[in-house]
């Protein structure tokens, strides 16, 4: 453990609380444009935004710029920061008369109010080598699993492969205890850094996977692992997982389970490879047992295998025209050739640990919204353990209130003619299911105070001359899934 660091924390959160130096404060300080100069990668914007900004423009330009910065300056803006400390510490390089930023440090709000988060620098704003122990900060992928992990007050949480802290540091905001292991040991000593900083606890482990943590379990269990797919080989911590292809997901995916109490949820993120002729829902699906857990698998992008390597070759700093780098990226896609991988996905997997047998349902959800789907996920998992031993033909149901009904129509040869009618979503995942009429007359008749749905269906056949059973049977899975995906509510009498 990085002692130095750690001793440095207390005097360093007194200096970010003096000067102000939060996500607030900095957006205040260098307005809308700068800003969001800033999240593209533009140094100039910000640093003119900051010549007059005071202390908190030396911060800035010192930790989010890593521009050169006065000794004098930064000095003061640090009080009581010593430098001599800092620099032991590696928050800080110093050659003479002038300091530059050794690490990350970055104000962030999770909706909780103001956090820092500690993490090595990414060579966005001055060029660097991602060396192997690299700890990352928080990028797209941290902020989609913050956005998707359910929120609700809880117990204990697991947080495997914690990085720079980031998702450990959000459960403190809900959980009772929190525990946190990483391989690199490394991101141990910065998500540390980070705990302190924010003047939090969580329990610290080193160690693989769930090697950490073995025999233990835990109300909620939350990964962003290292699920690069790829071959099993390891070139920087943060991505890599040694293991071929999808195999670090397999892994999270079959062994999440065991590590989570009765009733208890595990959220990830994960990636899987689309092989001809295979179903990639199958192959997901293979990975979880017959008995004790429902499963939402949600596959948010996939990627074609030369946008794949491209896109983590660049990740990690390579120039692609570097005759090396070329020879690692034809390596990798040959390998892709000669798996059959016709390409990557990645998404979401949601897991609840139960006594019955396993419900699993993996869809795409590759369209846009924008509510966060943490609550949704308990929603879904909610839903889906309601319906396992219901009779819906037996239940009353009612349309949520964001469900509408919208029917397009294209010009006809007399008039307009309809070519689809579907039910949609207003609010959440913003899901939309395609019916025909006879649905949306079904679904308009229902009522929490009204009829079940099997005396629903029985009118509607006599109403329509219809089959009565050949309409059951249309129902009930259109029924289940428009539950599962909370178009349709079951009524509480």
């Amino acid at each position: 453990m990085n002692r130095d660091l750690l001793s440095l924390c207390g005097p360093l959160r007194e200096a970010l609380h003096r000067t102000d130096y939060t996500a607030d404060a900095v957006l205040a300080a260098l307005g809308d444009d700068a800003h969001a100069a800033l999240g593209r990668g533009e140094p100039v914007p910000v640093r003119r935004a900051t010549r007059d900004a005071g202390e908190i423009g030396v911060l800035v330009r010192l930790f989010l710029l890593v521009d050169d910065c006065p000794a004098a300056e930064v000095a003061s803006a640090l009080a009581p920061v010593d430098l001599d400390h800092a620099v032991a510490a590696g928050l800080l390089e110093r050659d003479g008369d002038v300091v530059r930023a050794a690490l990350d440090l970055r104000p962030m709000d999770l909706g909780r109010g103001n956090v820092w988060v500690v993490s090595d620098l990414d060579g966005s704003m001055r060029p660097r080598v991602t060396a192997p122990d690299h700890v990352l900060g928080v990028g797209h992928a941290s902020l989609s699993l913050l956005r998707g992990t359910p929120t609700a007050p809880t117990g204990s949480v697991l947080d495997v492969g914690t990085g720079c802290g980031i998702q450990a540091l959000h459960a403190t905001g809900y959980a009772d205890s929190v525990t946190a292991t990483d391989v690199n040991l490394r991101a141990l000593d910065l998500s540390a850094a980070t705990f302190a900083l924010n003047d939090v606890t969580a329990d610290l482990l080193a160690g693989s996977w769930f090697e950490p943590v073995a025999g233990r379990t835990f109300d909620r269990v939350v990964a962003n692992p290292p699920f690069v797919v790829g071959r099993a080989r390891v070139e920087h911590t943060y991505r890599d997982s040694g293991l071929d292809l999808d195999g670090a997901s397999e892994l999270m995916i079959s062994r999440a389970v065991d590590h989570l109490n009765p009733g208890g949820t595990a959220s990830m993120l994960a990636s899987w490879v689309h092989v001809a002729d295979d179903d990639w829902r199958a192959r997901v699906a293979s990975w979880l047992p017959a008995h004790g857990v429902d499963a939402w698998i949600v596959q948010r992008d996939v990627a074609d295998p030369a946008l794949y390597v491209g896109t983590w070759m660049r990740d990690a700093g390579l120039d692609p025209r570097d005759p090396a780098t070329a020879a690692q990226a034809e390596a990798w896609l040959a390998h892709f050739a000669a798996n059959e991988v016709e390409g990557i996905g990645f998404g979401f997997v949601y897991l609840r640990r139960t006594d019955e047998p396993s419900d699993v349902l993996a869809e795409d959800l590759r369209h846009a919204y924008s509510d966060p789907l943490g609550d949704e996920a308990l929603g879904y998992l909610d839903r889906a353990a309601w319906l396992r031993d219901r009779d819906v033909l037996e239940a009353r149901f009612a349309l949520a209130p964001s469900t509408a009904l919208e029917r397009v129509y294209l010009p006809g040869e007399e008039g307009w003619r309809q070519v689809v009618a579907r039910v949609h979503r207003g609010d959440g995942p913003a899901w939309q299911h395609e019916i025909d009429d006879l649905a949306a007359a079904l679904l308009g008749g229902m009522r929490a105070d009204g009829l079940a749905l099997g005396e629903l269906v029985e009118l509607l056949a006599a109403a329509h001359g219809e089959d009565a059973d050949a309409l059951v049977d249309a129902s009930v899975p259109l029924v289940h899934g428009l539950v599962r995906h909370g178009l349709l509510v079951p009524a509480t009498r």
